[in-house]
């Protein structure tokens, strides 16, 4: 029987795949048959772009389904553009939109890209607007840290430091990188999934790109995924991997979702579907599967 929701409504479905279930998991077979044809969306993470959804691009075309992998603002194909989340609306709206008319669409995010589908999905929340796609629902992955509040403001500061940096600005760095983890962590454990260190280097020599993570997190402070899950009215599924240290508030979007699921793959980290491409699949045939039917 699963948990009640904390405020009493409905229940929270959670589902754990086991090392033993990722091999042959009849519930979670890879090639389910889908009751409809689906639009599904992909929206990459921080850093990265569209080519690391290859696999699951594969995986829905031979199902049957539409899919589309999108380049977030400063990404990929869209490089040249600073990052803004309404200008990653207006990408994932073209997405969307690209499908044939009537097509259900599915929006998948992995980490910036989770955040940025629950706060676009949240747009269509209420009403519907006119011409607008019809959402079934959402795979929210690696993005069950709420950024609102002092973590992202704090990573934030530590990614503008990166920019600006220079020798004089070393020691603000480490400090902006220890409250960081500080506040993300409890002071229990090192931050995990985005590792504070190996995304600073060496303080001196900042990697490139640290404007994109900067602008990122700027667009992402204030918000609230938790506030987003639960402004929706489809299904949600939380995909996170076992060894993702950013794992800190599952509870509390899977309590948020009107109708919440949450999977945790097992050997996995922050990048689920890049470490776990096959456990990924499975669970992306079922979730198209259940909001098929929802």
């Amino acid at each position: 029987m699963p948990p009640a929701r904390p405020d009493g409504q409905g229940t929270i479905d959670v589902m754990e795949l086991r090392s033993a279930d990722v091999a042959t998991p009849p519930a979670l077979s890879t090639h389910a048959a889908e009751p409809g044809r689906t639009g599904v969306v992909f929206v990459h993470g921080m850093r990265t772009s569209s080519a690391i959804w290859e696999r699951q691009l594969d995986h829905v075309r031979d199902a049957g389904h539409d899919a589309v992998a999108v380049d977030l603002p400063a990404h990929g194909a869209r490089h040249r553009e600073r990052f803004s989340m309404p200008r990653a609306f207006e990408v994932l709206d073209d997405a969307a939109g690209s499908f044939d008319a009537g097509t259900p669409v599915v929006v998948v995010g992995l980490s910036l890209g989770g955040y940025t589908s629950l706060a676009w999905a949240a747009r269509h929340a209420f009403p519907a607007s006119a011409g607008a796609p019809r959402l079934a629902g959402v795979v929210a992955a690696g993005c069950t840290s709420d950024p609102k509040g002092k973590p992202v403001a704090l990573f934030r500061d530590v990614a503008h430091l990166a920019v600006t940096g220079t020798t004089a600005l070393r020691s603000g760095l480490r400090d902006a990188s220890r409250a960081w983890r500080s506040a993300l962590t409890g002071g229990r454990s090192p931050a995990g999934g985005l590792e504070v260190e190996s995304m600073l280097g060496d303080v001196g020599s900042p990697r490139p790109g640290w404007d994109i993570v900067t602008d990122a997190l700027t667009h992402l402070a204030g918000r609230s995924s938790v506030a987003s899950t639960r402004a929706l009215r489809v299904p949600v599924w939380f995909v996170n991997g076992a060894r993702d240290r950013l794992r800190l508030e599952e509870s509390r979007h899977v309590a948020a979702a009107d109708r919440g699921a949450l999977v945790v793959v097992p050997d996995a980290g922050h990048d689920v579907n890049s470490d776990a491409p096959d456990a990924f699949n499975r669970v992306l045939s079922r979730a198209l599967h259940d909001f098929a039917r929802a």
